[in-house]
């Protein structure tokens, strides 16, 4: 079967959002998350990335506008959240494809940094680096050092380090960093 990579069409909100459930069954705020952000002034078009399967979306990945806290000046950042794979077809190369799709729609963005929570092996294939070692701090202790992640864009220049500010619409939905009940396996 072929994979299409492209951008979500309008009118497939639904689609989408079933996808993002589907992937995380055991975190159902993360649907919502979504479609907050579809609402919000963080909302990036065009950002918002599929993978489509014999005319079914199976994959599915969100850039959505972040704040760096730079010593010079607030800088818009992309914020990577999340990345969904339908769990059918999980474990058949169709996240990673897409992400590496996704990463080389960014070239001739305007942002100089993309970040993500997430596992550092997995991520770390497409070129994510550990924030921390990088001059970059998280925007909650609650993120395990490990998963907080960044990507470096053509647009970045050495002076731009500094705290990472999550969309609001993340801390509404308590959807930064690990709750105690959910940090088992933090980086993982």
């Amino acid at each position: 079967m072929t994979v299409l990579h492209r951008p979500e069409r309008s009118g497939e909100e639904a689609q989408v959002r079933a996808v993002v459930e589907d992937a995380f069954s055991t975190n159902p705020i993360v649907g919502t998350l979504v479609d907050r952000l579809r609402d919000s002034t963080d909302w990036l078009d065009g950002l918002s990335l599929v993978a489509e399967e014999d005319g079914q979306i199976v994959g599915h990945v969100l850039f959505t506008r972040g704040l760096l806290d730079a010593p010079q000046r607030l800088v818009e950042v992309l914020v990577l959240s999340p990345v969904s794979v339908a769990r059918r077809r999980q474990k058949n190369g169709i996240g990673s494809a897409l992400i590496r799709y996704a990463l080389g729609e960014l070239t001739s963005r305007p942002e100089p940094l993309v970040f993500l929570e997430g596992s550092p092996t997995f991520y770390g294939r497409f070129g994510f680096m550990p924030g921390g070692e990088h001059g970059f701090r998280r925007p909650s202790l609650r993120i395990p050092e490990a998963a907080f992640q960044v990507y470096k864009l053509a647009a970045f220049q050495a002076w731009m380090s500094g705290t990472l500010v999550y969309s609001r619409v993340f801390w509404d939905l308590d959807c930064v960093g690990l709750r105690e009940s959910q940090a088992a396996d933090p980086a993982g």
